[in-house]
């Protein structure tokens, strides 16, 4: 089994790339999705985060955006937080490698890989990248995303080069979605993967 890591920085495509993975047969983790469905209403982390960082949580779980503005300026408190998430996400990525134990490669779709230091236990890495103006343009248009908020969260990811540098694969998102398949395509074609298993 090939297990792929995928990631890049906000704004960059990440989503959308994935998807084009996972129409070609491989299965997805999104470790995003997986911290808000176990963040989210009933999830099994509200608790522990209501009880580190009062106030954060309520009927719908975790309040995102409360929680994002007592963490993100702040490493210490961040590290808390990450301290309580992580060890949950690892324990459903191990889940999902068990239950797909007989697929020729997983794609693991992680944010922050190389920040937290994770991108060797994968065989190789996918970075998505765009021109920095369209990914400006891009993260600006999420509903409640500010400047302030934009240049926190760049500030605490790797540069667009570095990640670029350390890729096994680099996806330019910058262009049309066809090009953009067309280098998964390549991608997979480049590992003995085809399309559709």
């Amino acid at each position: 089994m090939i297990r792929l890591a995928l990631t890049g920085s906000i704004g960059m495509g990440k989503s959308t790339v994935a998807e084009m993975f996972r129409r070609a047969g491989v299965p997805v983790f999104d470790a995003d999705a997986v911290v808000r469905r176990l963040q989210g209403p009933g999830g099994s982390l509200v608790g522990k985060i209501e009880e580190r960082f009062p106030g954060t949580t309520g009927p719908d779980g975790v309040n995102r955006d409360a929680l994002s503005e007592r963490v993100l300026s702040d490493p210490d408190e961040l590290a808390a937080l990450e301290a309580i998430v992580h060890p949950s996400v690892h324990h459903e990525r191990t889940r999902f490698i068990v239950e797909n134990g007989d697929q020729p490669a997983l794609l693991f779709e992680i944010p922050l890989l190389f920040e937290t230091g994770g991108a060797e236990v994968f065989d190789k890495v996918i970075v998505v990248s765009a021109p920095a103006e369209i990914q400006r343009e891009r993260v600006l248009a999420r509903p409640g995303m500010t400047e302030e908020k934009l240049a926190a969260l760049i500030a605490r990811q790797m540069p667009d080069e570095e990640k670029r540098a350390r890729a096994d694969f680099v996806v330019d998102t910058g262009g049309d979605l066809s090009t953009t398949e067309r280098q998964v395509s390549d991608i997979l074609s480049c590992l003995g993967l085809k399309a559709g298993g």
